[in-house]
């Protein structure tokens, strides 16, 4: 565990476990043999990759039928709790430290969506952007990959569902309202707490949470349909909040809200128990206790129909306190469905639909 003068700060993570994918790793075990410190907190690196593929196609009993598209992979917000992080092993990274500064920016995103889109066999259903890292991370300001994606939705008028916790997609309002008049798009304001203290250790990069109910605020008024998404819960942690979460949500606008609880599959799990020792030590078996009471005695869960809203007590008394919570400030939840009758081709032909 880091000692609290080297804690670095800015980040989540604050150390890389092993990487199961990897023969070798790096270890500090002579630290004066070191010509400098393995965990300085280093600024963030960019990788570039160009894939054949960028749309994937989900199958999930827990998200239902969908496709997820990611222009980036890592993410510089720096979520302690985030699933995604396993994923950057994969690539040769770090779950932990490398996640948040080493991301890897896929360039050609939009030109390879295009050609997936016109593929003969393509079946329309709504794109996730983005299933696994934020699509409107720090990197986007620059690199602008999200905002073209759009103009390739809007262009091949096909749906999209966003989840973001970022205000930079405030930028894109003009393609999203375009979208919004056909019907086209979902918008999904990630909010997990309302305290700017546990928001700064928890999601160190995010926007603020008053800066997210702006979000949530001026994207209904400008008539999209908006989703909170009071995610994750972590139980001894930010459950108290559901219900005033779900208030100021629905005085700005929300149109709807759902919920899940945070699950700790794989490098997760040390990842997160390192940074609530530190961050609340007197908090951390509490949480740590709850949390695996929601998961059959574990930190992870990969059951389907369990794994996002757990099991026993402590998952019980969280879904009667989100029930009532939107009962009372949410009475009439609703999303207008999407329209896939507008999709069509370059060549002006209609493909089939979902």
């Amino acid at each position: 565990m880091i000692k609290a003068e080297e804690y670095l700060k800015g980040r989540g993570a604050q150390y890389n476990p092993a990487n199961s994918y990897l023969k070798q790793e790096y270890v500090a075990e002579h630290i004066e043999g070191l010509d400098e410190p393995m965990l300085n907190n280093s600024g963030t690196t960019f990788f570039t990759e160009h894939p054949k593929k960028i749309v994937n196609k989900v199958e999930s009993h827990d998200i239902g039928l969908s496709y997820s598209l990611n222009p980036y992979q890592g993410c510089e917000h720096g979520c302690i709790y985030c699933y995604a992080r396993n994923t950057h092993q994969y690539w040769g990274y770090g779950a932990g430290l490398d996640f948040e500064r080493k991301i890897i920016v896929k360039e050609n995103a939009p030109e390879v969506l295009a050609q997936q889109l016109e593929n003969k066999n393509w079946q329309v259903m709504p794109i996730m952007l983005a299933g696994n890292t934020d699509c409107y991370q720090p990197i986007e300001a620059k690199m602008k990959l999200t905002r073209q994606i759009l103009q390739v939705l809007l262009q091949y008028r096909h749906p999209v569902s966003i989840i973001t916790k970022n205000a930079l997609i405030l930028r894109d309002l003009d393609l999203l309202q375009e979208l919004n008049k056909l019907d086209l798009v979902h918008v999904n304001i990630s909010i997990t707490t309302l305290e700017e203290k546990l928001r700064q250790k928890l999601e160190p990069r995010t926007a603020s949470a008053a800066k997210r109910l702006e979000v949530v605020r001026q994207l209904s008024a400008a008539g999209l349909p908006v989703n909170v998404m009071v995610a994750p819960i972590i139980p001894g942690l930010n459950d108290s909040e559901i219900p005033q979460i779900i208030k100021q949500s629905a005085a700005a606008g929300a149109c709807n809200a759902a919920y899940t609880i945070v699950r700790l599959n794989g490098s997760v799990g040390p990842i997160f128990e390192d940074w609530i020792r530190q961050a609340f030590p007197d908090k951390a078996e509490k949480v740590l206790h709850q949390i695996a009471d929601c998961h059959g005695g574990q930190l992870n869960d990969s059951r389907f129909g369990t794994r996002m809203l757990g099991e026993g007590k402590f998952a019980e008394a969280i879904s009667k306190l989100f029930r009532m919570s939107k009962q009372k400030y949410m009475p009439d939840p609703s999303t207008k469905p999407y329209n896939f009758s507008h999709f069509c081709t370059r060549s002006g032909k209609q493909l089939s639909l979902f």
